[in-house]
């Protein structure tokens, strides 16, 4: 997989992960919201480690400076 998430991109993606989950785990299991959040703060987390987003390939972003050869 190529690596198209920066540094600061995966500091954000690990912060919205944080608040998603925070917000998930203190609204109770009462609204299908929470599953949501927590999908949402389960796939920043997985981006942010793996270095790579889906939807950068797909729109042709790239946010990691690493030079390519």
């Amino acid at each position: 997989m190529k690596k198209n998430v920066g540094n600061i991109d995966k500091i954000i993606r690990i912060i919205i992960a944080v608040v998603a989950i925070y917000f998930a785990y203190n609204g109770g299991f009462e609204s299908p919201w929470n599953y949501v959040l927590y999908a949402v703060g389960a796939i920043m987390v997985f981006t942010a480690v793996m270095g790579s987003c889906p939807l950068f390939s797909i729109f042709g972003i790239d946010t990691c400076k690493i030079k390519k050869q």
